[in-house]
């Protein structure tokens, strides 16, 4: 059996899904969420290799991908410069993400289902990609690494 067309994401209020719904233009799923480039190896010095970074996935009605804001906050070594500051990466990340959010008109939390999809960005894989192996199909946000599959409600794995 292959995944669905659609793949259902569950809204979860103050979990890694709190931050997807619809708006007047079609749907919407964001996130805070740190990334390591592809190719990555850690001999090469992860802290300035983990990025992150503020990301607004946008689609229409139907779960067609349309569009990305993606913006990079900084990477891991800076964080640790300013774990609590109100300048650290992660405050400026969500700062950003608000902002991305706020340009959504008419915008409403709630569950979402959307088609695969994928890009990269500074050398960064993001998308929803369904897979099939042994165990059945599932599918995965990347570069979040959440889960779904059966049974299709939307709730994710990690």
């Amino acid at each position: 059996m292959a995944p669905p067309e659609l793949i259902p994401i569950a809204y979860e209020p103050h979990g890694r899904t709190e931050a997807i719904g619809h708006y007047t233009g079609g749907q919407f799923l964001a996130s805070v969420t740190y990334a390591f480039p592809e190719g990555f190896r850690l001999d090469e010095g992860w802290e300035e290799q983990k990025r992150l970074y503020a990301v607004l996935h946008l689609f229409d009605a139907e779960g067609h991908y349309r569009d990305s804001q993606i913006w990079c906050a900084g990477s891991w070594a800076e964080q640790q410069l300013d774990p609590d500051g109100a300048d650290s990466v992660l405050s400026r990340a969500r700062a950003r993400l608000a902002t991305m959010l706020r340009s959504l008109p008419r915008r409403t939390y709630t569950d979402i289902a959307i088609r695969p999809f994928q890009l990269t960005v500074d050398g960064v894989f993001f998308g929803l990609v369904a897979k099939e192996d042994d165990d059945g199909p599932w599918a995965e946000l990347y570069p979040d690494h959440l889960g779904f599959g059966e049974p299709w409600d939307g709730r994710y794995d990690t």
